[in-house]
């Protein structure tokens, strides 16, 4: 029987992504895995609007930790936690944040190289290191989804970020991630390049207004995951209907 790590790694076929619905604690889980989920996903910003934090690490890491397992005990898929910066800009201490989360029940996490509470991105050495450490510090088996914020650190969609984009993904893939995200990138031109140079499965973010996903899935994209957007509709649809119950 393949474990929760292998059924989650063959997911991430080019050209029939695999859908994460993210999801923010244990009810939510509970509702997407009788929609027909084959995986289970957090997002850092619905668990941090969910609970009352700011996102970008502003979450306590021990509630990290504490909410994940409680996923992770409550279903059989196989849960990634959106661990942002893996709460330390330190190769090593950020590793050991991970084999904390590992120790979870977590399969893998999305790690993003955004200077958090910062400017701008890591450097690429020092991105490539804090990868690296992880992998050596969880094993072969995790699935570590690394992330660039290139495209959200901009608002010139040019092919030099797109070059950039491509170096990052290229050094990633060589440090031991297992996958590669890029939020707000949408354009099929842009898509195909990353799929056809970087060598890791790509992950996008679907968001309001995007392309549709089989325009995604026919340019090669292995994974969409929908980030915040599930929270904000359903606390959106909250709203209304109290608005007519208390009017």
């Amino acid at each position: 029987m393949a474990s929760k790590f292998e059924t989650f790694a063959a997911l991430h076929v080019p050209g029939h992504p695999v859908i994460l619905y993210n999801i923010w604690d244990v009810g939510s889980a509970a509702a997407v895995v009788k929609a027909g989920a084959k995986a289970l996903a957090t997002g850092s910003h619905p668990v941090a609007d969910a609970a009352g934090w700011p996102d970008g690490q502003g979450v306590p890491i021990e509630f990290v930790f504490a909410n994940a397992k409680r996923i992770a005990d409550s279903t059989d898929l196989p849960l990634t936690v959106d661990f942002e910066g893996a709460y330390s800009d330190d190769p090593d201490q950020g590793a050991a944040n991970v084999v904390r989360l590992a120790a979870t029940g977590a399969i893998g996490c999305n790690f993003e190289d955004q200077v958090i509470g910062g400017e701008g991105l890591h450097p690429l050495d020092l991105q490539v290191r804090r990868i690296q450490a992880i992998r050596s510090a969880v094993g072969d088996a995790f699935f570590i989804n690394a992330r660039t914020d290139a495209f959200l650190k901009t608002q010139t969609y040019d092919d030099a970020l797109i070059d950039e984009v491509v170096r990052r993904g290229k050094a990633f893939a060589d440090a031991g991630a297992s996958g590669f995200f890029v939020p707000r990138m949408a354009d099929s031109r842009h898509i195909e390049r990353v799929v056809r140079e970087v060598p890791l499965p790509l992950n996008l973010i679907a968001f309001p207004g995007a392309p549709p996903k089989q325009e995604w899935a026919d340019a090669g994209v292995a994974r969409i995951s929908h980030g915040p957007f599930p929270h904000r509709a359903l606390m959106t649809k909250l709203e209304e209907m109290a608005r007519e119950a208390i009017a």
